[in-house]
């Protein structure tokens, strides 16, 4: 798991670089997608503390 933490942090740096014109789509993608899931993770786990879904 740490080591997954670490690459989405330096894909996450490395999208920001300035010497890079083009997107790389690709992991635009991934990043968009790890927040995405780690939001629904989130919301889910959240909602069950509440006792908002039974």
């Amino acid at each position: 798991m740490r080591r997954f933490a670490m690459k989405v942090l330096f894909t996450a740096l490395s999208l920001g670089r300035a010497e890079r014109t083009r997107i790389d789509w690709d992991r635009y993608i991934l990043v968009i997608s790890t927040g995405v899931t780690i939001a629904l993770i989130t919301l889910y786990v959240w909602a069950k503390a509440t006792s908002r879904w039974e």
